[in-house]
């Protein structure tokens, strides 16, 4: 009877996330999502660590990220259906702790009412369809070239975190040095060469179509990594693996972090002590843009992106369920900033566990269990070695790239645009900036090549959009 009852209940969850419609099994979508969440543990640790110059304690930020990860992730895998992933977002967050605390003086708490403004925001457009409107309004080259910029991006983060690519100091990016003769030393090297390993192996193992290719790269990997620990001096001494009672860090996230948005965000008092009204004023509505345009075009361009690399695409090219997964996404925001943390929006990591075999919404049920999981075991994401999972985020670079075919490259007005969207992504850490350069090339090519019909008023006001807020928060 037991048996008859879990059969059915398998049913009714394959019925309702469409995984056998989409080719999957439950067995991919769990790979796939247990994928996504190793590839972005990353941002309990450091979001905590980011914000902690803000005066907040780790234990609290990490229970925030945590909560708000699990809340929007389960979002978007039920409403939208889709194998995708939030949490606080890279760049987003720490626009928040420099650019809009320590740079503009305002208090934590003051940033996280904007953050909730940004969610509110979201959430109408998205109710009345207007943000599905701006998605439409961004032209095929800059949208085609979407895919590869973040392909690129995912890949530089991959190489940044292995430790491949350092800053030199005078170029900014370079080569790490294997010269064991000069400053390279086995304990720098290994890692580095793990994470080569692992990319090897995650490639050899797809080319023979093994299933869970890049989850088995990323265990094997990390197997490899505490293996070669055994060559390193004080490897084992120096691991930072300690198991703390976890209702420790709830007691703080409830003293700090919970509600603050309400009790103390509205206290502008410490900023108006160097600042008038209307400084505080202007200061509100240009931060609020930018967290609002970041956020949007990062959710828009990672809903094409990975869904373009998982051609979970409809034939007219557009992404499933985007109102829904735009919704999830406008709540998440709403939620974290009252959970206590900065803009929640979709992560582009899940493009590794689409590429892993996720189709569904259930994968994304699968990665908000492990971050329960690690919510109260913290040692089990740092477990999970730096240089493992950003093999993975190389990997994913590489199957990004496939779209760079669909793109004119004869045509100026259609490659420059498209070129910039895909560069400027990585260069500038950010994949609304990217896809910003490449609008506002898009407008000023076609209006000075006499093509100003090719171009629609929702380009427009996005672009001048985007404008003002590079002049006013750059």
């Amino acid at each position: 009877m037991s048996s008859i009852r879990e059969s059915k209940f398998a049913q009714k969850l394959d019925s309702f996330f469409h995984i056998s419609e989409r080719g999957s099994k439950f067995s991919t979508e769990f790979i796939g999502g247990l994928t996504t969440f190793m590839a972005m543990a990353y941002i309990l640790l450091v979001n905590s660590d980011m914000f902690t110059a803000l005066g907040v304690s780790y234990d609290a930020i990490y229970i925030a990220t945590a909560l708000s990860a699990i809340i929007g992730t389960v979002l978007i895998g039920v409403l939208s259906r889709l194998p995708l992933a939030q949490a606080s977002g890279m760049g987003l967050n720490a626009f928040f702790v420099y650019t809009i605390c320590l740079g503009l003086g305002f208090t934590y708490e003051n940033a996280l009412v904007m953050v909730l403004i940004d969610g509110l925001i979201f959430i109408i457009l998205t109710i009345t369809g207007l943000r599905k409107k701006i998605f439409n309004a961004i032209p095929d080259c800059v949208r085609i070239a979407i895919p590869a910029g973040i392909g690129l991006f995912i890949a530089f983060l991959g190489l940044q975190n292995a430790g491949i690519i350092v800053d030199d100091g005078s170029t900014l990016v370079n080569l790490v040095s294997f010269n064991f003769l000069g400053n390279a030393t086995w304990e720098s090297v290994m890692p580095v060469l793990v994470t080569i390993f692992t990319v090897i192996l995650i490639a050899v193992l797809s080319s023979r179509n093994v299933k869970g290719a890049v989850l088995i790269g990323i265990v094997g990997g990390a197997l490899l990594y505490y293996l070669l620990g055994l060559t390193v001096t004080d490897f084992y001494k120096n691991l930072d693996v300690s198991f703390t009672n976890p209702f420790d860090a709830f007691v703080l996230w409830g003293q700090e972090s919970v509600g603050a948005v309400f009790t103390k965000g509205f206290d502008f008092s410490a900023y108006l002590e160097g600042h008038n009204a209307g400084d505080l004023t202007l200061a509100i509505i240009t931060s609020s843009i930018a967290f609002c345009l970041v956020d949007m075009f990062d959710t828009l361009g990672t809903l094409y992106g990975a869904c373009a690399r998982g051609n979970l695409l409809t034939e007219e090219g557009e992404v499933p369920q985007m109102e829904e997964a735009m919704l999830a996404d406008a709540i998440a925001t709403a939620t974290g900033a009252i959970c206590g943390t900065s803009t929640v929006t979709t992560f582009v990591e899940s493009s590794s566990g689409i590429a892993a075999g996720a189709k569904t919404g259930f994968s994304s049920l699968v990665t908000a269990f492990f971050f329960l999981i690690a919510m109260f075991l913290s040692p089990i994401a740092k477990l999970i070695p730096e240089c493992a999972t950003a093999a993975c985020l190389i990997y994913i670079g590489v199957l990004m790239m496939g779209c760079v075919t669909k793109i004119e490259w004869n045509a100026v007005d259609v490659a420059v645009p498209a070129f910039l969207t895909i560069a400027i992504m990585p260069f500038a850490y950010s994949i609304s900036y990217g896809i910003a350069f490449g609008l506002i090339s898009y407008v000023f090519i076609k209006l000075f090549s006499g093509k100003f019909k090719d171009i629609n008023l929702g380009t427009y006001i996005i672009a001048a959009l985007f404008a003002v807020m590079f002049f006013c928060t750059h």
